[in-house]
């Protein structure tokens, strides 16, 4: 069969590779066509155009680029109808992959349709669903709760797991030989500095995130910074770090990365799928976010719920801190961060909440991207 997938960041890229390996499984002579990154390219899709162009969030960032986003929009829906695949499958970044959807399905009312990861409609603008049920045909969900409220819309909907749940994490060995190669002393905390894969999130977030660092290692003064990136950023960052007082160590390669996981006692990031990788690896952390002045205002207003890291929705505790808009501040995120690397109390039930996450993501079941191949297969070949 002929698949034809979008993916607009690097959360998506990923499901979207583990979700091509399933398919290759399912069918081996599978055709991908597309738009993904450096995590897709490998299993055989040629990009259209650099997907980091869509890795922007917020009405503020996404305001100038308007244009530009448009076009696309447009060229990527005639890619799909030229191609004529045998369904189109779009991976998070709802702002893009649907309104392509919406202009396909215009012209090609019978192609099926999938949406890999369900839109957060418990959290805000639960009216996204039913509009994104114009268009969409079939939800793989990746969070155990989501599947009755995509249903109620109109769509089928699969729960497929979460592919953290079920990724191989670097062991003690490996831990061990970072800390060897960075210098790294056998008893120095290491605290993950994690602002985003999106440049709006490293402009805003990397400077407070730096400065709760810096009270961190005032106090703990042994602590080593690990500031893991991605490619369609990684300049950008590098070139903030040059201003701060302390350079962290910084990653890009998956291997690296993996390793700087296994090797970390605490970690302070974004808000987003990171938090699960941190569960994954057992990992304390404290999540912080902000947006645009106006972006702020828009999704405070319509926010449904009092958290947005994912281990707290999925354990369904408030373990995890979180510095949210105006509360993102360098103070009290450096004592949530002294708190989780000292407060034994806090650091356990942290740990409680991170390995209840993973069992209901699926810990030790089939792998999430086979399991959403299967679902996959079955909206395209099954009744519609």
């Amino acid at each position: 069969m002929r698949y034809f997938l979008i993916a607009g960041e690097a959360s998506g890229d990923q499901l979207g590779a583990a979700l091509m390996a399933g398919l290759r499984q399912l069918d081996p002579q599978a055709e991908f066509l597309g738009v993904g990154g450096p995590a897709m390219t490998p299993l055989g899709l040629t990009s259209l155009f650099p997907m980091d162009e869509l890795s922007i969030m917020g009405i503020w960032e996404v305001l100038p680029k308007y244009r530009h986003l448009k076009r696309r929009i447009a060229q990527t829906a005639q890619s799909v109808i030229d191609a004529a695949p045998d369904v189109l499958i779009t991976i998070d970044s709802p702002d893009f992959g649907l309104r392509v959807a919406r202009l396909v399905r215009a012209q090609r009312p019978d192609l099926r349709t999938v949406h890999y990861v369900a839109p957060s409609v418990w959290a805000w603008r639960p009216g996204r669903a039913l509009k994104m049920a114009q268009v969409i045909d079939h939800v793989l969900a990746i969070l155990p709760f989501e599947p009755p409220l995509m249903r109620a819309a109109g769509m089928t909907c699969d729960f497929v797991g979460h592919p953290v749940a079920t990724a191989d994490v670097a062991g003690p060995d490996e831990a061990q030989l970072f800390r060897n190669a960075h210098g790294i002393a056998p008893d120095a905390p290491v605290v993950l500095c994690l602002p985003g894969s999106r440049r709006g999130e490293v402009t805003r977030l990397g400077p407070r995130f730096d400065e709760a660092l810096i009270r961190l290692r005032d106090r703990v003064p042994e602590v080593r910074v690990v500031l893991p990136t991605v490619p369609g950023v990684s300049g950008m960052v590098r070139d903030m770090i040059r201003r701060w007082p302390t350079a962290p160590i910084v990653i890009e390669e998956p291997d690296e990365k993996r390793a700087a996981f296994a090797a970390a006692d605490l970690a302070l990031a974004a808000s987003g799928t990171v938090s699960l990788e941190l569960a994954a690896n057992r990992i304390p952390m404290v999540i912080g976010y902000d947006m645009a002045p106006l972006s702020r205002l828009i999704v405070g207003a319509l926010l449904r719920t009092d958290t947005v890291t994912l281990v707290n929705l999925v354990s369904e505790t408030r373990a995890v801190p979180e510095f949210l808009g105006s509360r993102c501040q360098p103070g009290p995120m450096a004592q949530a961060l002294q708190d989780a690397l000292e407060n034994r109390a806090k650091r356990g039930a942290q740990l409680d909440a991170m390995d209840l996450t993973m069992d209901r993501l699926g810990k030790g079941g089939e792998a999430p991207g086979l399991r959403a191949a299967r679902s996959v297969v079955q909206a395209i070949t099954g009744p519609r």
